[in-house]
């Protein structure tokens, strides 16, 4: 089966909360090994980073895990429960994120779409998991629990271990706690080792499965999954991504070369943009489609443009969508950038420092003045890149600015960013971007001062676009432009 095929079955098949979905980590982040560099990154509790990161594998085998226990009764004795839930969350932050599928994460909200209950299960730490499933949005999660004296690890697990057999155990037990009917639940795993997980549900699904489950999937008549996994930046990225910031500021140079005549900054910031987004696409081999809503980028205006925000290439893919007569909302740190901070002041983004409410409101009362003067804003209305696709907690400082200054708001909702540049990473890869933009929202009827489920509306509006994605129309391809 492919994702569109498993997630038409999901919404057709049985629903509600006695429903489970069940995921081994192995089924929601690629495996990787990174011992030896985590060793120099972090000096304090560095073994324990290795070895926590060293035991992120798919497709584990009784010798792998068994290794992993064995380092980790001497890397985690006597560490502490809230230093590793902090090393936790650095690894996290840094490196695990990274090799999250965001296939997982659109069948995670599919499930709770039905009203299925989610849970992740794995036979490792929780300092390993933890952040993940909180990024992921999984509220339930079953790990090896790790034994402590006085807050302090003693480097064994706590009980049994939730491999093989213990895992399926693990989850026949909270199914019976929970009331949860694992005769009509799902489950998802990489490894042969959980195939006694696997049995116990009625929609069994293997996801990049290693070759022994492969084995036994095809023998049962399971379906598989293929997730690509998400590779770190390759040295051809690295190559393409420093050609082409040479290729933006040179794109940019010229842009505002041709404009120079008229003497007006709007039409060499117009030019500059351009310019400079189209030959930094090409250059890094990004192919922008926008699949829906094509015409909203230019009717109506001025307009507040509201955009999902995943990667730091957005401010690339955000100005070439709306082609000209845009300039923006940013964070204060982007001033220090060395590319981005130049251009983005030429182009009059506003920058507002996000840890003072009170200079925040000031900084952007002249964005309601440059409305009203006809140029259209573009703004995250979350404030911040996301980890996954999830699209997270709406601010009301866009709706604000679009109601005060008399115009409407048009969602633009981006699919695949995170995928072409990890959220912290400044390295792209080749690939394609989708984008639809949505109808445009009147928000003069809002009440200032109660906006709170217009907004959150609105955000609905990006989830459900993002989990049922329209169809291409005659789609626009920016990058060949």
């Amino acid at each position: 089966m492919n994702l569109e095929e498993t997630i038409d079955a999901i919404r057709t098949g049985p629903q509600g909360p006695q429903i489970a979905a069940v995921f081994d980590f192995g089924a929601v982040a690629d495996g990787f090994v990174r011992p030896r560099l985590y060793r120099r990154m972090f000096q304090r509790g560095a073994t324990a980073a290795a070895t926590l990161l060293g035991g992120i594998r798919n497709g584990l085998t009784d010798g792998e895990y068994s290794r992993f226990l064995q380092q980790a009764s001497f890397a985690l004795a006597g560490q502490r429960e809230d230093e590793l839930d902090e090393l936790g969350a650095k690894l996290f932050k840094s490196t695990i994120y990274g090799h999250l599928y965001p296939e997982a994460w659109q069948l995670i909200r599919t499930h709770e779409a039905a009203g299925h209950t989610v849970l992740l299960v794995t036979a490792l730490t929780r300092f390993q998991v933890a952040p993940a499933a909180a990024a992921l949005g999984i509220a339930h999660v079953l790990y090896t629990p790790m034994a402590t004296v006085d807050g302090a690890l003693t480097g064994y697990a706590a009980g049994k271990t939730l491999w093989r057999n213990g895992k399926a155990d693990a989850v026949r037990t909270f199914a019976a706690t929970r009331g949860l009917d694992l005769t009509r639940s799902y489950a998802y795993s990489d490894g042969v080792s959980d195939l006694p997980l696997l049995a116990l549900v009625a929609h069994p699904t293997a996801v990049n499965p290693e070759r022994k489950l492969t084995v036994a999937a095809t023998e049962r008549l399971w379906p598989t999954l293929t997730f690509r996994p998400r590779q770190s930046p390759r040295p051809a990225d690295y190559v393409r991504t420093i050609a082409a910031f040479i290729a933006l500021l040179g794109g940019a140079f010229a842009g505002v070369l041709s404009k120079s005549y008229t003497r007006q900054r709007r039409k060499m910031a117009d030019a500059l943009m351009d310019y400079g987004t189209s030959a930094t696409l090409k250059v890094l081999g990004v192919r922008l489609r926008v699949t829906a809503g094509a015409e909203y980028a230019h009717d109506p205006r001025p307009a507040v443009f509201l955009f999902n925000h995943q990667s730091q290439f957005d401010v690339i893919i955000v100005p070439k969508v709306l082609d000209g007569g845009v300039t923006g909302i940013g964070k204060k740190e982007l001033t220090r950038n060395p590319i981005f901070g130049p251009l983005m002041r030429f182009v009059g983004v506003t920058f507002i420092d996000r840890s003072n409410a009170s200079q925040t409101r000031a900084a952007l009362a002249p964005v309601v003045q440059t409305l009203q003067a006809g140029l259209s804003i573009a703004i995250s209305p979350e404030g911040t890149r996301s980890y996954t696709p999830e699209v997270g907690p709406f601010k009301k400082g866009a709706f604000h600015i679009a109601h005060q200054a008399g115009v409407p708001v048009i969602p633009v909702v981006i699919r695949n960013a995170g995928e072409i540049s990890w959220r912290d990473s400044m390295i792209a890869r080749k690939g394609t971007v989708d984008v639809a933009l949505l109808p445009p929202i009147d928000v003069s009827g809002w009440d200032p001062a109660d906006m709170d489920d217009e907004v959150a509306a609105v955000r609905q509006l990006y989830l459900d676009t993002l989990l049922d994605w329209p169809d291409t129309e005659v789609a626009r391809d920016e990058a060949a432009r």
